[in-house]
């Protein structure tokens, strides 16, 4: 048994002790279907921190025809599937991480030779029969194992994108690019593979990486396809990990929801794995994923200067939803030509999500939303942002207290920074005016856009989750008068939507003249 061939079921074992351990498991059952067929080259696309190198200790140790995963297996799901047994440690298993390599190799060396050398020692040692050679490749290693043992491989490469990442000169990446292409696209060992299993942040390079690589099929942040399910963790998963723990979950929902996917109409709301692990750990909510890296990854592309970019990124700090065309991005870390490749690359990094149904990306939760903040609140072209984002707080202060006068002014503040004027009176800007300039709010409220209420739709309705605060209902109108907003508050009775809330309730009636720019407002108490 090695380290890098046929290694051992100790990563499995240690992940399933853990304090917190969720069940993936049946990403087997889906692999299981990929063996043996033209499907069974599978690039892994996720953020850092999501389980990819969990998911893939677990395919190694299932599959490894030396690791003894058996009593560790038993007890998961995979279990009781019909083809667990079928598939439990029939494999020869490749696994290494590119990036372990690359960084012990102080990021100025090829590092083919290194880790070639590392998995032929280990070859002789697994294979001493097998007659290979110390002037072998890798691929010359597993075509000369399989034709003496007819056992195929599972190969599980780990941050196979590093160098595309890290931006690499062409003296360490084409030899890499050199060794993949040996790898993958030599018929002379193709049949060897059973499944081949890689993972990084960014989907396959769409240039000369591309034409290597074509063989693979992409599970990305934008279509993972079959593996939906396991991009993070699922609604139950994570209501039932609150429960465990117990943990508020709807305040959990706030801080790491958002990334929703869909495949065979089939939605997935998924969280963050590693913020909702160390939350429960911890036992408080807090920014966790976002503290793995640096909000420098948002902040040397959002000041490029494409058209349109700043508008949007103010639309989506507010709540908004941005068109995107993710296919503009070429997976590189060079090749920038728009704002829909900077807001794909930040789709995969995982600080935007995408609805593959409506083609638009937005900032996904909470802890997200925070880091947006910070990438943004030193550049002068964002200044007048952030001063809304800071007043945010006064705002809502004065909205409870009653200020109408305050109110308009701020919002009038707030409508003018979000949207050119080109796209100042677009309809959805007056709901993304309110939820930019009550920031805050978030802090002590869920808001909700088009709420139903029975008789119609409210615009926007504040539900507080913390005590001794007024929930509020607040309706929008264009060229008209704040008396007919509450009017229609009244007449399509909105307030019933919270009659079992048992706290003080604001209807706040908003006006906005297109012709003016100016907004008036209206605060009114109801009373039960």
């Amino acid at each position: 048994m090695g380290f890098y061939v046929n290694p051992s079921e100790e990563l499995l074992r240690m992940a399933v002790n853990s304090r917190v351990y969720v069940d993936k498991s049946m990403i087997l059952h889906e692999l299981n279907q990929l063996l043996n067929t033209e499907d069974r080259f599978v690039c892994v696309a996720r953020p850092r921190r999501f389980g990819k190198s969990m998911a893939g200790n677990m395919i190694s140790a299932y599959y490894c025809k030396t690791a003894n995963s058996r009593p560790i297996l038993e007890k998961l799901k995979i279990a009781q599937n019909p083809d667990f047994e079928t598939y439990l440690n029939a494999f020869n298993v490749i696994k290494f991480d590119v990036n372990g390599f690359f960084s012990n190799a102080n990021k100025k060396k090829n590092i083919v030779p290194i880790f070639t050398t590392k998995l032929r020692e280990e070859f002789m040692e697994e294979f001493p029969d097998c007659g290979i050679k110390k002037s072998y490749s890798l691929a010359d290693c597993i075509e000369k194992i399989y034709q003496k043992t007819r056992t195929k491989f599972v190969m599980i490469l780990d941050e196979y994108d590093v160098l595309v990442r890290e931006q690499v000169n062409s003296s360490i990446f084409d030899p890499y690019l050199n060794f993949l292409n040996g790898l993958f696209k030599n018929a002379d060992i193709a049949p060897a593979f059973a499944l081949v299993y890689l993972t990084g942040v960014l989907p396959i390079v769409r240039d000369k990486v591309q034409s290597k690589l074509n063989l693979f099929t992409e599970y990305t942040m934008t279509d993972a396809k079959l593996l939906t399910e396991f991009v993070g963790f699922t609604e139950e998963e994570t209501r039932a990990l609150c429960e465990q723990f117990q943990m508020d979950f709807e305040e959990c929902r706030r801080w790491y929801d958002g990334y929703k996917m869909t495949y065979h109409d089939k939605s997935f709301e998924l969280y963050n794995p590693k913020s909702v692990v160390q939350a429960m750990i911890d036992k408080k909510f807090g920014d966790y994923w976002t503290k793995t890296g640096s909000y420098d990854s948002i902040r040397i592309y959002i000041s490029m200067i494409f058209e349109g970019i700043k508008d949007d990124v103010k639309t989506m700090i507010a709540g908004g939803h941005i068109d995107v065309k993710v296919d503009k991005f070429l997976n590189t870390m060079t090749d920038f030509h728009s704002k829909d490749a900077v807001f794909a690359y930040l789709i995969h990094l995982g600080y935007l999500a995408y609805d593959s149904t409506t083609k638009q990306c937005h900032i996904p939760n909470n802890e997200i939303r925070s880091e947006w903040i910070y990438a943004i609140e030193d550049d002068p072209d964002y200044a007048k942002a952030i001063e809304i984002v800071n007043n945010s707080k006064r705002l809502l202060d004065k909205t409870v207290e009653g200020d109408a006068q305050a109110v308009a002014e701020a919002l009038s503040a707030a409508h003018e920074q979000l949207m050119s004027l080109q796209r100042y009176n677009h309809e959805a800007c007056l709901q993304c005016t309110i939820r930019f300039a009550y920031f805050y709010a978030t802090s002590r409220y869920t808001i909700i856009s088009e709420l139903p209420t029975g008789k119609g739709y409210a615009d926007v309705v504040f539900v507080p989750y913390i005590p001794n605060v007024p929930a509020m209902i607040v309706e929008l109108k264009r060229n008209n008068s704040t008396g007919a907003a509450l009017q229609q508050i009244e007449n399509k009775q909105y307030f019933n939507v919270m009659d079992k809330y048992q706290g003080d309730l604001l209807l706040v009636a908003i006006n906005y003249d297109e012709k003016t720019n100016i907004h008036t407002c209206e605060i009114k108490p109801f009373i039960k």
